[in-house]
């Protein structure tokens, strides 16, 4: 059990029977009447905020999520003949240590699918054996292959241009970056880095 007195930024409850995590939260005591927590929360599955108010004291149940090490393998469309039932695309990773496989669909990925490259390392969360969530690593080196060629010059302008990544992402990069350049992009903010090959 947890407190809200114990409240840290990053932390996941088990709340109402669904899981979410402090986003932000500010103790308020009032003149009159009892303390209080005014709480913002995040739906670990489906990325809602939501805010609520606590009583200070008031406990409650924090959710034990393991984190552990995988590899994405590849992705397929959820086609008939290979899973039946299937809906949707499928992610399919192999544990790091024990080479389990695991399937996971779109909802655990997310918008992180435009950075999976084969045989990249990840993180999966669990929260009760299922998979809650993936995190992809804060930097990615990935191939362009497609942008506007550069012009000569265009070194000193300080000008960008799309480009886009092997893993179907698209980011502004320096005009003087040439198509099959390898670069060093930022996932958090889909930001350029620098350029690697």
């Amino acid at each position: 059990m947890i407190s809200t007195a114990d409240f840290k930024i990053g932390v996941i409850l088990d709340l109402e029977g669904g899981l979410v995590q402090i986003v932000d939260f500010q103790h308020v005591k009032p003149g009159k009447g009892g303390a209080f927590v005014r709480t913002k929360f995040k739906n670990v599955l489906t990325g809602r905020v939501i805010e609520k108010t606590f009583r200070s004291g008031e406990k409650f149940e924090e959710a034990v999520v393991e984190i552990q090490p995988w590899q994405y393998l590849y992705h397929d469309d959820g086609a008939p003949q290979y899973r039946p039932g299937a809906a949707g695309d499928l992610y399919h990773f192999m544990h790091r240590e024990t080479y389990e496989q695991l399937a996971v669909g779109e909802n655990i990925v997310g918008e992180k699918s435009e950075w999976l490259k084969e045989n990249m390392d990840v993180t999966l969360s669990f929260y009760r054996a299922k998979p809650i969530s993936m995190e992809v690593p804060f930097f990615v080196e990935l191939k362009i292959v497609q942008c506007d060629p550069g012009v000569q010059g265009d070194r000193a302008t300080g000008g960008t241009k799309p480009a886009t990544l092997e893993t179907g992402a698209v980011v502004q990069v320096p005009l003087y970056i040439q198509e099959g350049t390898t670069i060093r992009v930022d996932t958090r903010t889909s930001q350029y880095i620098e350029r690697v090959g």
